[in-house]
Protein backbone atom coordinates (compact mmCIF):
# COMPACT_ATOMS: atom_id res chain seq x y z
CA UNK A 1 0.00 0.00 0.00
CA UNK A 2 1.13 3.56 -0.60
CA UNK A 3 2.25 4.94 2.77
CA UNK A 4 0.87 8.05 4.32
CA UNK A 5 3.00 11.14 4.67
CA UNK A 6 4.23 10.28 8.15
CA UNK A 7 5.41 6.85 6.96
CA UNK A 8 7.13 8.30 3.94
CA UNK A 9 8.98 10.84 6.02
CA UNK A 10 10.83 8.03 7.76
CA UNK A 11 11.69 6.31 4.48
CA UNK A 12 15.48 6.01 4.10
CA UNK A 13 15.31 7.56 0.63
CA UNK A 14 12.95 10.38 1.56
CA UNK A 15 15.29 13.14 2.64
CA UNK A 16 13.45 16.42 2.90
CA UNK A 17 14.48 19.17 0.53
CA UNK A 18 11.74 21.77 1.01
CA UNK A 19 13.00 24.39 -1.41
CA UNK A 20 16.09 23.34 -3.37
CA UNK A 21 14.56 21.19 -6.11
CA UNK A 22 11.63 23.51 -7.00
CA UNK A 23 13.97 26.50 -7.20
CA UNK A 24 16.43 24.65 -9.42
CA UNK A 25 13.64 23.43 -11.72
CA UNK A 26 12.11 26.91 -12.00
CA UNK A 27 15.50 28.46 -12.79
CA UNK A 28 16.26 25.84 -15.43
CA UNK A 29 12.83 26.24 -17.02
CA UNK A 30 13.18 30.03 -17.05
CA UNK A 31 16.64 29.71 -18.59
CA UNK A 32 15.28 27.34 -21.23
CA UNK A 33 12.45 29.69 -22.19
CA UNK A 34 14.78 32.68 -22.27
CA UNK A 35 17.21 30.83 -24.53
CA UNK A 36 14.38 29.71 -26.82
CA UNK A 37 13.13 33.29 -27.06
CA UNK A 38 16.60 34.75 -27.71
CA UNK A 39 17.35 32.19 -30.41
CA UNK A 40 13.99 32.64 -32.11
CA UNK A 41 12.89 29.06 -31.50
CA UNK A 42 9.60 30.16 -29.96
CA UNK A 43 8.66 31.82 -33.22
CA UNK A 44 9.57 28.70 -35.15
CA UNK A 45 7.10 26.60 -33.15
CA UNK A 46 4.50 27.70 -35.68
CA UNK A 47 6.44 25.99 -38.47
CA UNK A 48 7.34 22.37 -37.68
CA UNK A 49 9.68 21.99 -40.66
CA UNK A 50 11.57 25.14 -39.69
CA UNK A 51 11.84 24.05 -36.07
CA UNK A 52 13.15 20.60 -37.02
CA UNK A 53 15.69 22.14 -39.36
CA UNK A 54 16.81 24.63 -36.69
CA UNK A 55 17.38 21.90 -34.09
CA UNK A 56 19.23 19.72 -36.59
CA UNK A 57 21.47 22.61 -37.68
CA UNK A 58 22.27 23.48 -34.04
CA UNK A 59 24.35 20.29 -33.66
CA UNK A 60 25.26 19.44 -30.05
CA UNK A 61 23.41 22.51 -28.78
CA UNK A 62 20.23 21.25 -30.38
CA UNK A 63 20.70 17.86 -28.75
CA UNK A 64 21.25 19.48 -25.36
CA UNK A 65 18.19 21.70 -25.79
CA UNK A 66 16.12 18.64 -26.70
CA UNK A 67 17.14 16.73 -23.57
CA UNK A 68 16.77 19.73 -21.24
CA UNK A 69 13.33 20.58 -22.61
CA UNK A 70 12.25 16.94 -22.33
CA UNK A 71 13.53 16.74 -18.75
CA UNK A 72 11.87 19.90 -17.50
CA UNK A 73 8.58 19.88 -19.40
CA UNK A 74 7.46 16.24 -19.57
CA UNK A 75 7.07 15.63 -15.79
CA UNK A 76 4.69 18.59 -15.64
CA UNK A 77 2.12 17.53 -18.26
CA UNK A 78 3.84 18.22 -21.62
CA UNK A 79 3.45 14.90 -23.53
CA UNK A 80 6.76 13.09 -23.85
CA UNK A 81 5.46 11.44 -27.01
CA UNK A 82 5.94 14.75 -28.82
CA UNK A 83 9.68 14.59 -28.15
CA UNK A 84 9.99 10.90 -28.94
CA UNK A 85 8.21 10.99 -32.29
CA UNK A 86 10.02 14.18 -33.30
CA UNK A 87 13.53 12.87 -32.56
CA UNK A 88 13.77 10.42 -35.53
CA UNK A 89 12.67 13.24 -37.85
CA UNK A 90 15.68 15.28 -36.76
CA UNK A 91 18.49 12.74 -36.22
CA UNK A 92 19.44 9.21 -37.35
CA UNK A 93 17.49 6.60 -35.42
CA UNK A 94 20.48 5.59 -33.27
CA UNK A 95 21.00 9.19 -32.13
CA UNK A 96 17.24 9.69 -31.72
CA UNK A 97 17.02 6.59 -29.53
CA UNK A 98 19.90 7.70 -27.30
CA UNK A 99 18.51 11.20 -26.85
CA UNK A 100 14.96 9.96 -26.28
CA UNK A 101 16.13 7.44 -23.69
CA UNK A 102 18.22 10.08 -21.93
CA UNK A 103 15.38 12.59 -21.88
CA UNK A 104 12.83 10.00 -20.80
CA UNK A 105 14.95 8.76 -17.91
CA UNK A 106 15.84 12.28 -16.79
CA UNK A 107 12.17 13.33 -16.87
CA UNK A 108 11.19 10.21 -14.90
CA UNK A 109 13.79 10.93 -12.24
CA UNK A 110 12.61 14.55 -11.95
CA UNK A 111 8.97 13.48 -11.62
CA UNK A 112 9.88 10.76 -9.10
CA UNK A 113 12.04 13.16 -7.05
CA UNK A 114 9.43 15.92 -7.10
CA UNK A 115 6.80 13.56 -5.68
CA UNK A 116 9.11 12.02 -3.08
CA UNK A 117 10.92 15.07 -1.73
CA UNK A 118 8.91 18.17 -2.61
CA UNK A 119 5.15 17.67 -2.98
CA UNK A 120 4.29 14.48 -1.08
CA UNK A 121 1.07 15.79 0.49
CA UNK A 122 -0.23 17.23 -2.76
CA UNK A 123 0.69 14.12 -4.78
CA UNK A 124 -0.72 11.59 -2.29
CA UNK A 125 -4.12 13.27 -2.51
CA UNK A 126 -4.15 13.05 -6.30
CA UNK A 127 -2.92 9.54 -7.16
CA UNK A 128 -5.41 8.20 -9.76
CA UNK A 129 -7.53 5.25 -8.70
CA UNK A 130 -6.40 3.21 -11.70
CA UNK A 131 -2.85 3.33 -10.34
CA UNK A 132 -3.77 2.63 -6.72
CA UNK A 133 -4.85 -0.88 -7.64
CA UNK A 134 -1.17 -1.65 -8.26
CA UNK A 135 -0.16 -0.75 -4.69
CA UNK A 136 -0.11 -4.33 -3.45
CA UNK A 137 1.80 -5.60 -6.48
CA UNK A 138 4.32 -2.77 -6.07
CA UNK A 139 4.85 -3.72 -2.43
CA UNK A 140 5.30 -7.45 -3.15
CA UNK A 141 7.19 -7.30 -6.46
CA UNK A 142 8.57 -3.77 -6.83
CA UNK A 143 11.02 -4.29 -9.70
CA UNK A 144 8.69 -6.40 -11.83
CA UNK A 145 5.78 -4.03 -11.26
CA UNK A 146 7.83 -0.98 -12.26
CA UNK A 147 9.03 -2.81 -15.36
CA UNK A 148 5.54 -3.90 -16.42
CA UNK A 149 3.95 -0.49 -15.83
CA UNK A 150 6.69 1.24 -17.82
CA UNK A 151 6.33 -1.25 -20.68
CA UNK A 152 2.57 -0.73 -20.80
CA UNK A 153 1.98 2.89 -19.72
CA UNK A 154 5.35 4.46 -20.60
CA UNK A 155 5.82 7.83 -18.94
CA UNK A 156 2.65 9.63 -17.81
CA UNK A 157 3.45 12.17 -15.08
CA UNK A 158 0.99 10.51 -12.62
CA UNK A 159 3.03 7.30 -12.90
CA UNK A 160 6.24 9.16 -11.97
CA UNK A 161 4.37 10.54 -8.95
CA UNK A 162 2.93 7.15 -8.00
CA UNK A 163 6.40 5.64 -7.87
CA UNK A 164 7.71 8.67 -5.99
CA UNK A 165 5.29 8.38 -3.08
CA UNK A 166 5.66 4.59 -2.86
CA UNK A 167 8.31 2.86 -0.77
CA UNK A 168 10.36 1.53 -3.68
CA UNK A 169 14.00 2.56 -3.75
CA UNK A 170 15.47 4.95 -6.28
CA UNK A 171 17.52 2.08 -7.74
CA UNK A 172 14.43 -0.08 -8.35
CA UNK A 173 12.67 2.85 -10.00
CA UNK A 174 15.67 3.72 -12.16
CA UNK A 175 16.55 0.25 -13.45
CA UNK A 176 12.96 -0.94 -13.78
CA UNK A 177 12.08 2.19 -15.74
CA UNK A 178 15.18 1.95 -17.92
CA UNK A 179 14.48 -1.63 -18.97
CA UNK A 180 10.80 -0.83 -19.49
CA UNK A 181 11.51 2.13 -21.74
CA UNK A 182 13.99 0.47 -24.09
CA UNK A 183 11.63 -1.72 -26.22
CA UNK A 184 9.03 0.97 -27.10
CA UNK A 185 11.69 3.64 -27.64
CA UNK A 186 13.55 1.34 -30.03
CA UNK A 187 10.37 0.85 -32.04
CA UNK A 188 9.47 4.55 -32.18
CA UNK A 189 13.04 5.63 -32.95
CA UNK A 190 13.53 2.99 -35.61
CA UNK A 191 10.17 3.47 -37.34
CA UNK A 192 9.46 7.10 -36.51
CA UNK A 193 10.17 8.44 -39.98
CA UNK A 194 7.77 5.84 -41.44
CA UNK A 195 5.01 6.76 -39.00
CA UNK A 196 5.06 10.56 -39.32
CA UNK A 197 6.30 12.97 -41.96
CA UNK A 198 8.18 16.22 -41.33
CA UNK A 199 4.88 17.99 -40.59
CA UNK A 200 3.97 15.32 -37.99
CA UNK A 201 1.22 13.95 -40.21
CA UNK A 202 0.49 10.18 -39.96
CA UNK A 203 1.90 7.96 -42.69
CA UNK A 204 0.48 4.60 -43.93
CA UNK A 205 2.65 2.69 -41.43
CA UNK A 206 1.19 4.59 -38.45
CA UNK A 207 -1.80 2.26 -38.04
CA UNK A 208 0.12 -1.07 -38.12
CA UNK A 209 2.81 0.26 -35.78
CA UNK A 210 0.28 1.50 -33.23
CA UNK A 211 -1.64 -1.77 -33.48
CA UNK A 212 1.55 -3.75 -32.92
CA UNK A 213 2.53 -1.71 -29.88
CA UNK A 214 -0.97 -2.08 -28.42
CA UNK A 215 -0.78 -5.84 -28.92
CA UNK A 216 2.62 -5.87 -27.19
CA UNK A 217 1.22 -3.97 -24.19
CA UNK A 218 -1.70 -6.38 -23.87
CA UNK A 219 0.68 -9.34 -24.12
CA UNK A 220 2.88 -7.92 -21.35
CA UNK A 221 -0.15 -7.52 -19.07
CA UNK A 222 -1.35 -11.05 -19.79
CA UNK A 223 2.07 -12.55 -19.07
CA UNK A 224 2.38 -10.54 -15.84
CA UNK A 225 -1.04 -11.73 -14.63
CA UNK A 226 -0.23 -15.32 -15.59
CA UNK A 227 2.97 -15.17 -13.55
CA UNK A 228 1.08 -13.66 -10.61
CA UNK A 229 -1.52 -16.43 -10.68
CA UNK A 230 1.20 -19.07 -10.77
CA UNK A 231 2.84 -17.54 -7.70
CA UNK A 232 -0.35 -17.38 -5.62
CA UNK A 233 -0.62 -21.15 -4.89
CA UNK A 234 3.07 -21.21 -3.94
CA UNK A 235 2.60 -18.28 -1.56
CA UNK A 236 -0.45 -19.97 -0.02
CA UNK A 237 1.45 -23.23 0.45
CA UNK A 238 4.40 -21.38 2.00
CA UNK A 239 2.08 -19.64 4.48
CA UNK A 240 0.47 -22.97 5.41
CA UNK A 241 3.88 -24.55 5.94
CA UNK A 242 4.99 -21.63 8.12
CA UNK A 243 1.80 -21.86 10.19
CA UNK A 244 2.24 -25.61 10.67
CA UNK A 245 5.85 -25.14 11.74
CA UNK A 246 4.80 -22.52 14.28
CA UNK A 247 2.15 -24.78 15.76
CA UNK A 248 4.59 -27.71 16.06
CA UNK A 249 7.17 -25.43 17.67
CA UNK A 250 4.63 -24.32 20.25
Amino acid sequence: MIPDVSDLTSHPNARTRPWLLPVVLMLLLALLLWGAWRSGWLERLRDVRSLVRTIADAGPRGMLAFVVAFTLLQPFAVPGTLFIVAAPLIWPWQVAFGLSLTGTMAASVVGFSFARWVARDWVLARIPGRLRRYEEALARRPFRTVLVLRLVLWMPPPLHAFFGVSRITQAVHFWGSLLGYIPPLLVVSGLGSQVLDADLRPQPMAGPVMLGMTFFSVLVLLVARWMERREQPRATETNKTSSSTSIIAE
